[in-house]
């Protein structure tokens, strides 16, 4: 099972209160290039945000600060923290200050050992996770049936290529994606990949529970699936996880273990399948490359 409540639980308590808390997502500053020439560029504007849950400090996240509430609740979720998103009663962010104070409607039971471990991951800028990576995995089943139509994944590179973002103005971001078959409906930048799915999260449990399940879903990435990716997607009950990048050892190992297809180095109509290939529909046939032709040799 999925680690959420129960949905008749979903309606005890209202949604938590957000703030709309905004930054700029880039900034302009003056490069030399090679011929000592002087031009001004954007870049990525990464800032700190501290997190406070019930006026105890928990972590300090590196974010360019797209959607910082989102970020923060689906931190709390992905760390399993907190098990609904009515067990917070609001999350207020200030940037003058660089914190989110989250309130919660009853505590965090055990807060203080659940938080002692901490692990490192293999996430841009060091993201971490709060206790064992593997702790809870075998209790979460992705649906059997659920599969994703091999021209939906075209539509889905497709869709990301044209969309306007910061990596095409300033580069050095990461880039995710939620989908449902060909539809996009959410896209998230940040300095982390670990933010940018940590911030889907958030979003999907500030959604109509009924209409945001994760079974008919598939979430892009441009970042490299490793365990925390693959573990994160799971968590949010997500069958298929598509990467521009590639795969590791444990993210592949992790795949297999809870049923997830991973599939990775997904260029235009190009694409490796990892894990769980019975998860692909393949409903179109691409044009394959052409043979290379082999140097003629003549004989003297």
């Amino acid at each position: 099972m999925l680690l959420t409540e129960p949905r008749h639980a979903a309606f005890q308590a209202p949604l938590p209160r957000l703030t709309a808390a905004q930054a700029p997502l880039t900034r302009e500053v003056r490069v030399v290039n090679e011929f000592g020439e002087s031009r001004d560029i954007a870049i990525p504007a990464e800032r700190d945000l501290t997190v406070y849950v019930d006026k105890r400090e928990l972590v300090t996240l590196m974010t360019l600060g797209a959607h910082p509430e989102w970020l923060v609740l689906g931190y709390l979720r992905n760390q399993r923290l907190v098990r609904s998103v009515h067990d917070i009663e609001s999350i207020t962010v200030d940037w003058e200050v660089g914190a989110a104070s989250v309130k919660t409607r009853a505590g965090i039971d055990g807060i203080e050992a659940r938080t002692a471990r901490r692990v490192v991951t293999t996430g841009c800028g060091q993201g971490s996770v709060f206790g064992g990576l593997m702790d809870e995995i075998d209790q979460i089943a992705l649906p059997p049936e659920a599969r994703l139509r091999q021209s939906d994944l075209y539509a889905m590179l497709k869709a990301i290529r044209e969309r306007d973002s910061v990596y095409k103005s300033a580069g050095s971001v990461h880039g995710c994606a939620l989908f449902r078959g060909s539809e996009l409906l959410v896209f998230v930048e940040d300095v982390g990949r670990h933010n940018a799915v940590d911030t889907i999260a958030g979003w999907m449990w500030l959604q109509d529970p009924a209409a945001m399940d994760g079974a008919d879903k598939a979430f892009y990435t441009t970042g490299r699936l490793t365990s925390e990716m693959v573990i994160k997607s799971a968590q949010m009950g997500v069958p298929v996880v598509v990467s521009r990048s590639g795969t590791t050892q444990m993210g592949l190992a992790v795949a297999e273990r809870v049923g997830l297809c991973a599939v990775g180095r997904a260029t235009h109509q190009r694409f490796l399948c990892f894990t769980h290939p019975q998860r692909l529909w393949r409903d179109v046939e691409p044009p394959r490359p052409p043979q290379a032709v082999a140097p003629q040799t003549t004989s003297r």
